[in-house]
């Protein structure tokens, strides 16, 4: 797998603000965060919520993108998993998080959950709305099939 693919990937999934989680079949509205650097996604819930007791089970998952904007839509597969770890918390902490815990990051309901990718499944097409309209439109104009981007696969070890 070509590592442009792959940077491609995390940028654009970096630039994206939420996506839905599958826990026990369900898909919940989540606002993650990207840290390529670990090749894992963060996510902020509550003690008592489903995600809370999946993922001190270690469940595995899915989490589903898809952004026009960014021109990113893809299906991670993984498994969630409880941390403790309190620097990565002070890392992926912001406005929002902030919002749901009074007691900011030593709130007692507050539990840092890390998605660990094992694959996914992405699509990527133009970064915006008006180069898909564009290549639409010369399309029809050239009578050329339109390039909308490409799929491809990714593992993650």
């Amino acid at each position: 797998m070509s590592n442009d693919r792959r940077e491609e990937f995390w940028e654009r999934l970096e630039d994206v603000r939420a996506g839905m989680l599958e826990i026990g079949g369900a898909f919940l509205p989540m606002s993650h965060n990207v840290e390529p650097e670990d090749g894992n996604l963060w996510f902020i819930t509550a003690t008592g919520t489903q995600m809370a007791e999946a993922a001190a089970k270690g469940a595995e998952t899915r989490y589903i993108v898809s952004d026009t904007a960014q021109g990113l839509h893809t299906e991670i597969k993984g498994r969630i998993e409880i941390s403790t770890d309190r620097k990565k918390l002070d890392e992926v902490w912001n406005a929002v998080a902030s919002s749901w815990f009074e007691e900011g990051k030593d709130d007692p309901d507050l539990v840092l959950i890390r998605l660990v990718p094992a694959s996914a499944e992405v699509w990527l097409g133009p970064e915006s709305g008006m180069q898909f309209l564009y290549k639409l439109v010369k399309s029809k104009v050239s009578g050329e099939k339109p390039d909308y981007g490409e799929q491809f696969s990714l593992t993650f070890s």
